[in-house]
């Protein structure tokens, strides 16, 4: 006498749950990073214990790094590149704000012929950048 015996079917993992939270998670991270605005530039702002001001609708970011590295968004550029990029607004420069983030160790002098730059390039409004100082 011959038994027939019972086929078992193998038991499947269903992988589409852990797909939708892998997923979710991604979403997840990719909304909640944050971004570094600096391109690619260590810079040490100086600290300060003075109010934050809103940020101008218009306005300019110059990068100044310890080492004397001058960058206009992600371009490095020269001062005298520098200095035709700045002529090159004309008249907007008068309404636009000049943000200038030096590093704490850049030197002062070059600090000060960039915001001479911009002054002879007609920018009314100069900010410099600084970091909240700790309570």
């Amino acid at each position: 006498m011959a038994f027939q015996r019972k086929r078992r079917d193998e038991p499947k993992v269903d992988m589409t749950p852990m797909v939708d939270v892998v997923f979710l998670l991604l979403i997840f991270f990719m909304i909640s990073t944050t971004f570094i605005e600096t391109p690619g530039l260590s810079i040490k702002l100086p600290e300060s214990s003075t109010q934050v001001v809103d940020k101008e609708p218009e306005e300019i970011k110059i990068y100044l790094s310890q080492k004397g590295e001058i960058f206009l968004g992600e371009s490095e550029l020269s001062a005298a590149a520098l200095k035709r990029q700045l002529e090159g607004y004309g008249k907007r420069a008068d309404t636009m704000t000049f943000l200038l983030l030096a590093d704490k160790e850049a030197r002062h002098g070059q600090v000060v012929e960039l915001m001479d730059m911009a002054k002879v390039a007609g920018f009314s409004k100069l900010a410099i950048a600084t970091e909240q100082r700790k309570k």
